[in-house]
């Protein structure tokens, strides 16, 4: 059996549900010849091998267990049959899901055990007695369906908590294919409910088998590919199982996946809905009678209904105001209502003021309104309403950085703006600009140009005013400034507040950024979004309110660093290394070098450095250092008695840095390994000249660079740190040693040579950090 097995895996030629073939009739062929032997000639009435669950639906994948149930009349020699056959496959490294039932045993344990009367629901014969087979098949069967409505109260729990720990399949960068939601769990799921209670449209069914050979095909090959269990599709494995399925790129695989996971979450959503409406009966139905919503909607059974009296081919604005109203009453649009919508007209340019205020109403609902425009996708009725989102339709991002499809993210900010809008003056922009400002990801070029260009175009069609199609387009342009801004520049430094504010202009525009740029990055990803992020961009809106209120800059930027407790720090003559909560202050006679072997020093113990400021007079100096948060307090003691060692020579900073990295190599899994580059800024500052380098984020990274700005003399001012998936974005405000902006072309063309060859050869294009597009 293994010879054959690894015969099967090993050809590149059969995938998929042909491959999960050719296994499970090995896999039979095999049992059988286990079963015969273990009888040794004896009669195989009364006993009987079973394969159940995935194997027993012939979708054994390379890295599936062998589930199979012995099942037997009562004999005495049963135990020693058994151990006969599972012994030769545990000596075969085959991994084995076994029991050893009579048929009433096999039923009665599936009565208080879910999982077990699932895959009973698939047994399949394999050797013995077939009747005895077909007696546990049809018993399973019969008490399955005596129980359906408990049974599938118990599914339709069981896949809403899977759904929950899973997450989705459609839009996640690294999905579970097998219990995400969408994935092939979803479609057992399916199955086990029709065959407790007919529950699925014919369509519906047909459309399963197609999208599931797809999800199928994939689980199997990540099985080939990565020689281990598991069914999370991971960035890393994407790029061989494309190639392996005969996909363009790993992009065109995901968009696949994406597809058809979409298509099976959404008939599971649909069914199970359907389902437990009939469970909870008239009684759990909001009511009996329609219920008029507006012109030709109405709310039946908790649904929401074109009404009968109602052609849908006599309003354009129809679609629109049902998915307001499903998103507004937290429910869905009728199943045959949403198909009669089909029959809807194309909306006139420009919209008429029904239509536009059936969207806004729509995604002002928050995450009630993702589902419903899902539904409507699901149909086309959505690329109707936004042509363009036909491009990012399923459109993966391929970094650690996003979680979402580029369709999904935009879904997921406007949802997450409508919780923002007190913030703002114009609620209906800022939710209408979370759904553009990534739009142009869909097309070639910069994604900020293109969805500049396209919002250009939405605007005036969705009958915007001329000014409202303006602060759309300012929303799009500039929906990365203020993130880009308050984490890689210096919020004190007045050159930084005038530059965004005049990029911004108004303040209402720097309201709608402020409330897009929580949206877009709750959106993003757990990593783009935290206390520090926020306090940053919070300070920067802060500052720059101000100045558009009328405030002075000077005003806007004096922060007080460093403060009169500080300065006496320094006045003080001593060495000063103090630890507390997220903050490293240290105090000590002014060198070159001292900021890099504080970095070496933290990043030697593990410490994540998000921030840092520096100030020298009087050959003294001050560095303070901001921290990552961790649920874990810091252990200063430690930390504080590295840094003194570091400060006078001590530590061994190059060896321990090369032991944490080699041990974060272990632990880490294959990714793509971003290019450095170095960005010279020297108009934001006045006083400094801002380095902005951008490198593959390594243990020591920031400690290589402080090394090399030492090198070549230059002062650190400030600094800000940010990691981006697996790339760090270090800008550095700098003087050289007279404390003046580096002004000699030759310097600074010796820096960045100095900072590329401290951190690789690795080296890509130069983009504008804060040009269109740049960033995330």
């Amino acid at each position: 059996m293994r010879a054959t097995r690894d015969e099967l895996i090993a050809d590149p030629d059969i995938t998929g549900t042909a491959l999960c073939a050719a296994l499970s009739a090995a896999a039979d062929d095999w049992l059988g010849e286990l079963l015969a032997a273990a009888l040794d000639g004896d009669d195989p009435d009364g006993i009987a091998l079973v394969a159940v669950g995935g194997y027993g639906r012939a979708e054994l994948s390379p890295q599936s267990d062998l589930d199979v149930v012995l099942v037997h009349h009562p004999r005495r020699d049963v135990v020693a049959v058994a151990d006969r056959i599972w012994y030769p496959i545990w000596d075969a490294g085959v991994k084995l899901g076994h029991a050893v039932r009579t048929v009433a045993e096999a039923v009665s344990l599936a009565d208080g055990d879910l999982d077990t009367a699932t895959a009973l629901l698939d047994c399949r014969h394999l050797a013995g007695d077939l009747a005895l087979t077909d007696e546990l098949a049809r018993a399973s069967v019969a008490r399955w369906r005596k129980r359906a409505r408990r049974r599938l109260a118990e599914l339709a729990t069981s896949v809403r908590a899977r759904h929950e720990k899973a997450g989705e399949v459609a839009f996640l960068l690294e999905p579970d294919l097998k219990e995400g939601r969408g994935g092939l769990r979803d479609v057992q799921a399916l199955r086990w409910a029709e065959a407790a209670r007919a529950v699925m449209l014919d369509a519906d069914a047909r459309s399963l088998v197609e999208e599931s050979e797809v999800l199928l095909a994939a689980r199997v090959e990540l099985h080939r590919r990565t020689r281990r269990p598991g069914d999370r599709l991971l960035l890393a494995e994407q790029d061989a199982v494309a190639a392996a399925l005969g996909y363009a790129d790993a992009d065109a695989l995901m968009r696949r996946v994406a597809t058809s996971a979409r298509a099976v979450a959404w008939t599971s959503d649909e069914t199970w809905d359907r389902v437990e409406s009939t469970l909870r009966g008239p009684i759990g139905r909001l009511a009996r009678r329609d219920q008029p919503l507006e012109p030709g909607l109405v709310l039946r059974d908790g649904r929401v209904h074109v009404d009968r009296g109602t052609d849908p081919a006599d309003d354009a604005t129809l679609v629109l105001r049902a998915a307001a109203a499903a998103a507004r009453h937290r429910t869905r649009i009728d199943r045959g209502s949403l198909d009669r919508l089909t029959a809807a007209p194309a909306l006139p340019e420009p919209w008429p003021d029904a239509a536009r205020d059936a969207l806004v109403e729509l995604l002002l609902a928050g995450r009630a309104a993702i589902d419903v425009i899902e539904a409507l996708d699901h149909v086309g009725l959505w690329a109707r309403v936004v042509p363009e989102r036909t491009a990012v339709h399923c459109k993966p991002q391929r970094n650690a950085y996003h979680r979402f499809t580029v369709d999904r993210h935009l879904l997921e900010a406007a949802a997450n703006a409508a919780g923002l809008t007190t913030r703002v003056d114009r609620p209906d922009l800022l939710v209408v600009g979370a759904l553009l400002h990534d739009i142009g990801k869909g097309f070639p070029g910069d994604h900020t140009e293109v969805g500049i260009e396209l919002v250009e175009a939405i605007g005036p069609r969705f009958g915007f005013a001329p000014d409202d199609v303006a602060e759309l387009v300012a929303m799009v342009r500039h929906h990365l400034l203020l993130p880009d801004v308050a984490t890689r520049r210096d919020l004190a430094d007045d050159g930084t507040i005038r530059t965004v504010v005049e990029a911004v202009g108004r303040l209402r525009t720097l309201r709608l950024l402020d409330a897009l740029t929580e949206a877009d990055s709750l959106a993003t990803g757990p990593s783009a979004w935290g206390t520090w992020k926020a306090g940053l961009v919070r300070e920067l809106v802060a500052r720059c309110a101000h100045v558009l209120s009328g405030g002075d800059v000077a005003e806007a930027v004096a922060d007080g660093f460093p403060d009169d407790e500080r300065r006496a720090l320094m006045a003080g003559g001593d060495r000063v290394i103090l630890g507390e909560g997220t903050t490293l202050t240290v105090v000590d006679v002014d060198r070159p070098g001292l900021f890099s072997r504080v970095a070496g020093s933290l990043a030697a113990n593990g410490v994540p450095v998000l921030a840092a400021r520096a100030h020298s007079a009087d050959g003294r100096a001050l560095a303070e250092f901001r921290v990552a948060p961790r649920d874990e307090p810091y252990r200063w003691d430690r930390i504080r008695a590295d840094v003194a060692a570091a400060l006078d020579g001590e530590l061994p900073i190059e060896e321990r840095l090369t032991e944490r990295a080699r041990a974060v190599r272990r632990r880490a899994r294959a990714a793509a390994v971003p290019d450095t580059w170095v960005v010279v800024d020297d108009a934001v500052s006045v006083h400094s000249t801002v380095v902005e380098v951008h490198a593959p984020d390594r243990v020591g990274v920031l400690y290589r660079i402080t090394a090399a700005l030492a090198d070549v003399g230059l002062d650190i001012r400030s600094a800000r740190v940010q990691t981006l998936g697996h790339e760090v974005i270090d800008a550095f405000y700098l003087v050289d040693a007279e404390g003046q902006k580096l002004r000699d072309p030759d310097q600074l063309a010796r820096l960045e040579a100095a900072i590329v060859a401290a951190l690789g050869p690795d080296r890509g294009a130069r983009p504008d950090p804060f040009g269109p597009g740049g960033g995330r």
